[in-house]
């Protein structure tokens, strides 16, 4: 095997799949927000001060789960993996005007990047237009679809939220293009996470860098940040050094809830109690086979479903799933088993859906939403 060949093979069992792990952060950049509210919940750390889940130290999948998971993952970069539909062409015409007041448009790009527009200002979340979910260009999970708005037919973006450091989640080189095209958006991440922003040409002075429970004001919009059950590491060493996060997204009395990536966690209730109800619930729904492996930190559609319950979503939208071939479940399982789920548990079909890569919907009116205990449906509060 030529040695070149070798060392692509190698980093890229160490980069496929939610196994992320760039470089460490500089010191000394750690920007405030410009308003902040009193956290609700607890930012636990370890005796070394990495970041730890509301649940402490979760323990990992040993080897005999792991290794044969990244020989699969190999055997991909071969075989391939059929993708799960054709992409929509947006051309961004229907983006430029904001929703009317009481409506929202969400607008799938892939992965876990949205477009959200509320009519107070344009928020896209962990944008990534990158061909590849990692820090190579020759190597690491590749996009099975091009994204579904190209970045110059977007419309103004006022904020950016990214969710934690994964290379799937935190892309560099579009956080560096969408500041440039933006030069009055900010962007709002968990603690830790500004000196990778910074790097990719972010002024710090537009970062917003915050622990759980916080909350920062822009342009009309109250964006705060809120737990997940996950993890950080872009390179070795740098384990849980910076926070993962979940976010509101509020516009007066209307609210999307964006999740980032997570395993179901039992915060997902005190969230709903504090934070909702939310119109929305953007939620993952892949990446979760093999459970043994996955469960921990990245939810089924089934548990995506419990935790919109929980949250008092009265609609939820699909995401994480079929852009990057990150694990073993076939594309379209996901948004199979989200569909089945959520019939069961009172949400209708145009309540709880997944969009196509690159389709626009516009949200609006009262829809009922789940009860979180019996799974009925009850008024909006």
């Amino acid at each position: 095997m030529p040695h070149k060949f070798r060392i692509r093979l190698v980093l890229g069992l160490a980069l496929l799949g939610p196994v992320a792990v760039t470089h460490a952060a500089p010191d000394g950049l750690r920007p405030e927000a410009t308003a902040s509210s009193a956290s609700v919940f607890p930012q636990p750390r370890d005796e070394n001060g990495r970041f730890l889940n509301l649940a402490g130290e979760i323990e990992r999948a040993g080897p005999g789960v792991t290794l044969p998971f990244f020989l699969r993952r190999i055997g991909k970069i071969w075989s391939g993996r059929e993708a799960w539909t054709a992409p929509l062409f947006n051309d961004g015409s229907g983006l430029i005007k904001p929703p009317a007041e009481g409506t929202l448009r969400a607008t799938w790009i892939g992965h876990a990047t949205f477009l959200l527009q509320l009519p107070a200002g344009n928020v896209l979340t962990d944008p990534i237009w990158s061909e590849r979910a990692s820090p190579f260009s020759f190597v690491g999970p590749e996009r099975l679809h091009a994204p579904g708005v190209a970045l110059d037919s977007l419309p103004r973006i006022d904020a950016v939220v990214v969710s934690h450091n994964h290379y799937d989640h935190l892309d560099q080189p579009s956080l560096g293009e969408i500041a440039r095209r933006n030069p009055e958006a900010i962007f709002v991440v968990g603690l830790g996470n500004a000196p990778l922003l910074v790097d990719a040409g972010v002024a710090p002075g537009r970062i917003r860098e915050l622990g759980w429970g916080h909350a920062t004001m822009h342009h009309g919009l109250t964006i705060t940040v809120l737990p997940t059950q996950h993890w950080s590491q872009r390179w070795t060493g740098d384990h849980n050094e910076d926070l993962w996060a979940s976010f509101s997204i509020a516009d007066g009395e209307e609210r999307i809830y964006f999740g980032g990536d997570s395993g179901y966690f039992k915060g997902y209730r005190a969230i709903g109690e504090h934070f909702g109800p939310f119109e929305l619930a953007a939620l993952p729904i892949g990446a979760y086979d093999p459970a043994e492996m996955m469960r921990p930190f990245h939810m089924n559609p089934e548990e995506a479903v419990q935790t919109a319950r929980e949250l008092r979503a009265r609609r939820i939208v699909g995401m994480h799933f079929a852009t990057f071939d990150l694990s073993d479940e076939a594309p379209a399982e996901p948004p199979r088993r989200l569909a089945k789920a959520a019939r069961a548990a009172g949400y209708s079909e145009a309540d709880a859906f997944v969009l196509q890569i690159g389709e626009t919907r516009l949200l609006g009116g009262e829809p009922a939403v789940a009860d979180a205990d019996a799974g009925r449906k009850q008024p909006r509060r």
